[in-house]
């Protein structure tokens, strides 16, 4: 197919409203109404409701899109794909993780509901992420397979670089800090990509093509985090700016320091945009959404 290296910005808000509507849909009716269970019900739609960049989610269907494939059967992957995402995010803002106590500009779910609550809640949020590819029966069982296999895959990922990022070496260097920031950070981001792959059904080239893509997009973006996290304002974030150093994390700015930690996000768009342009199909919703990562303020 023929590569189009223009970029649409219109895709991520089209996409997005999609992947939204879907989110809404599909969550409503698989949280329940038990009246018992009401509390807890509103805990597990509070962390999806606060909003959010829905990025992953629309990395696999403009994935999906470009490559030709059914927009509307990937929805219940995409939607899986933020639902993991979500989870990860109340689990890392407890206090035995990042103690935190903003996300999205709303309190995050443990000061809202509870320390134990909000442990209950990614679990539930883990679990329904699953469940919503294995009931989505439109959809070949080979093909489920495939995307819960990329999904299990990127969740192991998420969580042995959040290991490395709460025990790090003794002096990380910046071939570390890729690493932790690419299982970390960069799983989840590429799996927005190999899901849709797989539900596209893309050739072994047009797979690796995609992936080495994804990875380098799922590092940039944590590097243009750590350089947020140190220049802007906790209004802007709508998170605590400041925490990693708060923390006493390992970050690009915290190792490195800010000004190269900007040049390693120059370094990393480049080859972005190399890796972009190398893409099969059609990426221009893909380069829309890389350019949003890199040119973000937060």
């Amino acid at each position: 197919m023929e590569n189009s290296t223009s970029s649409d910005p219109t895709a991520i808000a089209r996409l997005g409203a999609i992947a939204e509507a879907a989110l809404q849909a599909s969550t409503g009716g698989a949280i329940g109404t038990d009246p018992d269970l009401a509390p807890f019900a509103a805990a597990l739609r509070y962390p999806l409701a606060a909003g959010g960049k829905r990025l992953r989610p629309v990395l696999l269907l403009a994935t999906v899109e470009g490559l030709g494939g059914d927009v509307q059967a990937a929805l219940p992957s995409a939607c899986a794909l933020e639902l993991i995402h979500t989870f990860s995010l109340v689990h890392d803002d407890l206090p035995a993780l990042d103690d935190d106590s903003l996300r999205r500009g709303l309190p995050t779910t443990h000061i809202e509901f509870g320390e134990d609550v909000a442990i209950l809640v990614g679990d539930g949020l883990f679990a329904l992420a699953f469940r919503l590819i294995a009931e989505a029966n439109e959809t070949p069982a080979e093909v489920r397979l495939a995307v819960l296999a990329e999904l299990a895959r990127a969740t192991d990922g998420m969580v042995r670089g959040q290991y490395l990022d709460l025990r790090p070496v003794a002096n990380p260097d910046e071939a570390w800090l890729r690493k932790m920031c690419g299982l970390k950070t960069g799983c989840l981001i590429e799996a927005g990509v190999t899901m849709g792959l797989a539900l596209a059904a893309a050739d072994t080239q047009t797979t690796e093509s995609y992936t080495a893509f994804a990875a380098e997009l799922g590092v940039g973006f944590q590097i243009v985090d750590d350089v947020l996290d140190a220049t802007s304002t906790t209004d802007t974030l709508g998170k605590t700016a400041g925490a990693d150093v708060a923390n006493e994390r390992s970050t690009f700015v915290t190792v490195l320091g800010l000004d190269e930690a900007q040049a390693a996000v120059e370094r990393s768009w480049q080859k972005t945009e190399r890796l972009l342009a190398a893409l099969p199909g059609n990426p221009a919703a893909l380069a829309a959404i890389a350019k949003r990562i890199y040119h973000r303020d937060r």
